[in-house]
């Protein structure tokens, strides 16, 4: 899926594939202009949107609707006390007991040009360039935490076709900070420690400095939320970073370009689940694409996450992995992988190791934006299995016809899969087949174990283990 601002509006009138409303409100509605917002794309609208935010705040719950189709100019800085530069809040809420909807009407809320991000000597309103890593808080210039933040609310979120643009090309650029890169506030969705259901439906979330959508939920939670047309693109850090929470659902979903703007920092991913403080648990992604990122298009490694599938899905990696699910109970079920995997999570207990269910990996350049893919070499493996412990390819297709080799393995499970290279170095494509397999291209099958019907090259494999004396091609 590839969302631009044209198909951003289209979509906005998709009402019948949306998610049910899940909020009601006796309120009058809140518009900006009520509180003297222009949205004429030249005005800054800042005081409005925050002091609209103030009146929701003191309702506890609310709902807001911007005008259809303007572009509201936001984002404003001042000296602070402990940092260099500190942001204004916009549309910012916490500890709403009452249902918030924000109704967007294909709207736009575009930083202003000239906002800083970076570090900053306060004095000079200089770009102050240190070594990283650089935690001096007193030079850090944020732009804004989030355009849209939402916060330790208990009663239901509702956001809905709105287009968040960090304008990144027109910011000024400061000093790096942080550990890599700039890692200072400046996404365009940030939620946390919500309680009930969110709904986020269509929302486009591009060039921000950080991320395009910052997730850090409470583990605790009992309620699910919604992910819908979510676009993140062209974001300097990650498309989304999911920190923490359990039971999110996102469907046709893009997290592409990241760290291809103005600002990049690693890890560059599409998406980063890094659990930090807080576990990830139970998230479901349906056709959602992970595309063209500097970093991986997937990139799960740190922190306790468990429990994630991926289905119908694309990822696309073209300088980096496509995939990096290095936690336990990740599936994939009917996703298309360009450019390699690596580290999909091994375990001596089956239940916990990665699994590919009717899985393509290809080497297609066409599927690629650039024309590029990444294999971690010229001719490098279409997964790189290692650790390989019970990692499950179950009727996957390996369609590579190019320069890109079949899977490194060693203890990998291969069901009822079909596989093939014209690449002549030969594949390390080691482990226990099951069902029916069929391979053609060199591949070296030493300490395999067959234990179903094998056929390498229009040849049976015997049954049992593969000794050293056998030739694969």
């Amino acid at each position: 899926m590839s969302l631009g601002r044209r198909t951003f509006l289209i979509a906005a009138a998709a009402a019948a594939t949306s998610p049910r409303s899940v909020v009601a409100s006796a309120d009058p509605v809140l518009r900006p202009e009520d509180f003297g917002a222009r949205g004429d794309g030249v005005s800054n609208d800042s005081d409005a949107f925050t002091a609209l935010s103030r009146v929701i705040e003191q309702r506890s719950g609310g709902t807001i609707e911007l005008a259809s189709g303007r572009t509201y100019i936001v984002g404003r800085q001042r000296r602070g006390a402990d940092v260099a530069f500190a942001a204004q809040p916009l549309l910012a809420f916490s500890r709403l007991t009452r249902p918030l909807t924000i109704l967007g009407n294909r709207a736009c809320l575009r930083a202003a040009p000239g906002l800083r991000f970076g570090s900053f000597d306060q004095r000079s309103d200089r770009a102050a360039d240190r070594p990283l890593p650089n935690l001096d808080q007193s030079l850090m210039a944020s732009p804004y935490l989030g355009m849209i933040v939402v916060e330790g609310c208990d009663g239901p979120i509702e956001i809905r076709d709105i287009e968040l643009d960090g304008n990144s090309a027109n910011l000024r650029i400061g000093g790096r900070y942080g550990d890599s890169g700039w890692q200072v506030p400046g996404s365009g969705l940030y939620l946390a420690d919500n309680m009930d259901e969110e709904v986020i439906d269509n929302v486009f979330s591009h060039d921000h400095p950080l991320d395009g959508a910052i997730i850090a939920g409470n583990p605790d939670r009992k309620k699910r939320s919604q992910f819908v047309r979510l676009v993140c693109r062209s974001n300097g850090r990650q498309g989304l970073s999911l920190v923490g929470g359990r039971g999110y659902d996102f469907r046709d979903c893009e997290f592409a370009r990241s760290g291809r703007g103005r600002v990049t920092s690693s890890p560059a991913a599409g998406l980063d689940l890094e659990a930090e403080d807080k576990k990830i648990r139970d998230l479901t992604f349906t056709s959602c694409s992970f595309i063209d990122n500097v970093g991986a298009g997937l990139i799960a490694d740190n922190g306790d996450s468990s429990g994630l599938l991926f289905s119908d899905c694309t990822f696309v990696g073209t300088t980096s992995w496509s995939a990096w699910p290095n936690k336990p109970r990740v599936s994939f079920d009917r996703c298309t992988f360009a450019g390699a995997v690596v580290h999909p999570y091994a375990s001596h207990d089956p239940a916990q190791a990665a699994r590919f269910l009717r899985c393509r990996f290809t080497d297609d350049p066409t599927l690629s934006p650039t024309g590029k893919l990444y294999f971690g070499g010229p001719s490098g493996p279409v997964a790189n299995v290692d650790p390989s412990d019970n990692v499950l390819f179950d009727d996957c297709r390996f369609d590579l016809r190019h320069s890109g080799v079949l899977p490194w393995s060693w203890r990998a499970l291969y069901r009822n899969c079909a596989m093939s290279q014209t690449s002549r170095i030969p594949a390390m494509t080691k482990g226990k087949y099951l069902g029916r397999t069929v391979i053609k291209g060199p591949v070296d099958l030493y300490g395999s174990m067959i234990e179903g019907s094998l056929i390498l090259n229009g040849k049976t494999i015997p049954l049992g283990p593969v000794g050293r004396g056998f030739s694969p091609w």
